[in-house]
């Protein structure tokens, strides 16, 4: 489709997880909702249909209007009407479900690092034949690629543009509108074949430009190209894209359950929402696929050193590297104004966040004399920037707190600090997207990656980005490795070749992460290839517990399966103990070379005696020398998960309409955008409300009457379910001429802060 639906997400502020009495800002009673606000949505039917049974079922509706059908990726099509008719498809035994459409973004945080790279891999077959994913073709479904770039024409094998609807995936161009490079920057650490090489240097790149001008897309385009991809037989598909929707249920994630029963190896990325549990994003959630989580390569991060205490730097996109070989004192420079940096000759100077750009805030401290420039971010938590132009010191970025802390210190006196490079390697990166997976309760991601300053592939040149999006195509290009040297592996054993042979990694503390985390942990590629048995499927979900009843017996199932070339002896380890859980694990047996064997692992639990929401851990399968960690997670009642996520709103199909998005994972019995005065906090009434909302992705469409007058406005995103009710807060502003603002508008801007 051409056209496609842009979110603004304006100004959001934070998402709050705590029960609504312990908050002032409260709602009234939610009214009825009106039934003549049309969604769109995609419809799964439970057995294939052809055109005419399809248009068959729509013809009993009128009110409804088909968009798209599909017949690869999924059964069903997508469809456009009123909720009453919506629901009337819900009551038909053909129909599978039905799920409002959503928007996928790239899953890049694209900030530039000026250190780290790829370099040239050697992997070899038992033949020692060097491998170079020569032969298989690896699906990108992306902002397409620049086919012409030198790295990446003799990787290139053609494509589809799902966007503009023909055979042309050329990257976005900035005279054309919001230009892209995320796609290239994907392929080349796949496949680029030139002055940098991939992982899988002679790997066939097959593009699918899913997502257009700015990076985004609908479902129904990156559904349409999972559907291309099927046709075009790809060995593996790799989506660098996602959103911050954590449902097991969503099409896309759906479609790529089914492109794996096709026999297609299927890689996404997590997330970039981390460092918080519950983040992992459709269609990182895909049961099927390979969810990837974004680790730290070797990397040389500078930290200040005050007090004893060690305080990590961000360098920003465009800064000199952080080198200092003495102490120096910290001084405060305000929010970065001239007047404010009289006394920084020969000194790091500390800036608040906001007002001025980054670059302004540089340049002023330059010309004051300053050594370096520390950036403390306004509002809670880190953040990553860029530099418009280059300034010859280095400039650094700290969280709002770090920074507080820094300005508390220089209070008591001078305030001097030194810098220490500290080697940093096989880290989960803070914004890496953590799990489980609503509902199913599943561990994702499945492994990580090194999605860090990843130097790659771009329109025109090379850049180093970060993101989960690098670390996606790493394990991309690993599978067709894997493929080149076992063609008849499925995408089954791929995974679990991957995940079997993965390296467990710690944090900073020396504490093992969660498997929610990292799942089986930091992918290793030689080790992968010298593997000599697999275990699949390679984690393992006990499902959900309930205290009412007092004992529960689990088992899973997985199958052992012995591919080297000599009789193998099997030996569970049972897991540490914990009360109120008990383990019965398989006796100890041998395996013949190619033999395999179904084994049970059984867990029974006592839920009156268990303390935590969420259990996990790793049960270790010992065979020779090899030890393969399997990670497990079960869970107590109905966990902590947010009952609300994923809010966005922008313009709506129709002139004079907007369409917001939200997920609810387990439904709501009731939700609500409650508009409040942004000074006063005076209620101005719902911009929308229901009861007993269904479970997942919820899209409306309101007419824009309803916005309220102009201004700036605290809308209040909440939903309750058991006890609890969770709420987005963000700002909303609304022109003079009754429009929502757009917050990349300057205008706008200028509008808010008067």
């Amino acid at each position: 489709m051409k056209k496609f639906f842009h979110i603004i997400t304006i100004l959001v502020l934070f998402l709050i997880q705590t029960p609504v009495s312990a908050r002032t800002l409260s709602h009234p009673p939610i009214p009825k909702e009106s039934p003549d606000i049309e969604k769109v949505a995609i419809v799964v039917l439970k057995e294939p249909n052809n055109k005419q049974e399809i248009k068959q079922i729509i013809e009993q509706n009128p009110e409804l209007k088909i968009r798209q059908t599909f017949n690869q990726a999924l059964i069903g099509f997508s469809v456009k009407g009123k909720p009453s008719a919506l629901q009337s498809l819900q009551k038909l035994d053909s129909i599978s479900s039905v799920s409002p459409v959503n928007t996928y973004h790239v899953h890049s945080d694209d900030n530039i690092k000026l250190i780290g790279g790829l370099n040239a891999r050697g992997y070899y077959d038992e033949n020692n034949q060097r491998l170079t994913g020569k032969g298989v073709k690896v699906g990108v479904i992306d902002t397409g690629i620049d086919y012409n770039h030198p790295d990446l024409r003799r990787s290139y094998g053609g494509g589809r543009d799902l966007v503009d609807n023909d055979s042309d995936p050329m990257e976005t161009k900035a005279a054309e509108g919001q230009g892209t490079l995320h796609g290239t920057h994907v392929a080349g650490i796949i496949a680029a074949n030139g002055r940098i090489q991939g992982v899988a240097p002679e790997a066939t790149i097959i593009a699918y430009r899913a997502l257009g001008p700015g990076g985004s897309g609908t479902t129904e385009q990156v559904i349409a190209a999972i559907e291309q991809a099927i046709k075009d037989k790809v060995d593996v598909l790799n989506l660098s894209l996602g959103n911050n929707v954590n449902g097991p249920d969503l099409p896309i994630s759906m479609a790529l359950n089914k492109a794996v029963e096709k026999g297609i190896t299927a890689v996404t990325s997590s997330g970039n929402s981390g460092p918080n549990i519950w983040t992992v994003g459709s269609p990182g959630t895909a049961s099927k696929a390979i969810s990837v989580g974004a680790s730290t390569p070797t990397l040389k991060v500078p930290f200040l050193s005050i007090n004893g205490r060690e305080i990590r730097l961000d360098l920003l996109q465009g800064s000199k590297d952080w080198e200092f070989d003495r102490s120096y004192e910290v001084i405060d420079g305000g929010i970065g104004h001239p007047d404010e940096l009289k006394n920084v000759e020969g000194k790091i100077v500390l800036i608040e966040r906001g007002e001025l750009t980054f670059t302004d805030k540089a340049v002023h401290a330059l010309e004051a004399g300053a050594e370096g420039v520390i950036i403390y971010n306004n509002t809670k938590g880190k953040f990553f920037g860029n530099l418009d132009s280059e300034v010859p010191i280095p400039v650094a970025a700290l969280s709002m707190e770090e920074g507080e802390d820094l300005k508390k210190l220089m209070k008591k006196g001078r305030l001097l600090a030194r810098t220490n490079i500290i080697e940093e390697r096989d880290i989960l990166a803070d914004f890496s997207s953590r799990g489980p997976v609503t509902s199913t309760w599943e561990i994702k991601p499945d492994v990580v990656a090194p999605g860090v300053a990843i130097n790659s592939t771009i329109p025109g040149g090379y850049l180093p980005l970060q993101g989960t999006s690098m670390a996606a195509p790493h394990v991309a290009g690993a599978c067709a490795i894997l493929k080149q040297a076992h063609p008849e592996w499925g995408p089954e054993k791929i995974k679990a070749a991957l995940m079997n042979t993965a390296k467990l990694i710690k944090n900073t503390d020396g504490q093992i992460y969660r498997t929610y985390e990292q799942g089986a942990g930091r992918i290793q590629l030689e080790q992968a290839l010298k593997a000599e048995t697999l275990v699949f499927p390679a984690s393992m979900q006990f499902g959900k517990f309930q205290i009412a009843d007092r004992l529960h017996d689990h088992s899973s199932f997985i199958t052992v399966e012995n591919i080297s070339e000599k009789t193998q002896t099997y030996s569970f380890s049972v897991p540490y103990k914990e009360q109120g859980i008990n383990w019965e694990m398989p006796m100890t047996f041998q395996l013949n070379p190619g033999e395999k064997k179904e084994a049970e692992i059984k867990m029974s639990a006592d839920p009156t005696l268990l303390k935590k929401k969420i259990h996990d851990g790793y049960v270790l399968l010992k065979a020779g020398a090899e030890r393969i960690h399997i990670p497990y997670l079960y869970v107590l009642e109905e966990p902590d998960y947010p009952r609300v996520m994923g809010f966005g709103i922008g313009k709506g199909d129709k002139p004079g309409t907007y369409r917001y998005e939200v997920y609810l994972p387990g439904g709501a019995e009731e939700f609500g955008i409650a508009m409040f005065d942004s000074e006063s906090l005076r209620f101005m009434g719902f911009l929308d409300w229901k009861r007993n909302a269904g479970k997942g992705q919820l899209l409306q469409e309101i007419p824009a009457e309803k916005l309220p007058g102009p201004g700036l406005y605290l809308a209040k995103v909440f939903a309750k379910k058991a006890g609890r009710e969770d709420w987005i807060e963000t700002y909303l502003f609304v022109r003079p001429d009754g429009q929502l603002g757009d917050p990349e508008s300057s205008a706008d801007q200028k509008e808010v802060l008067k």
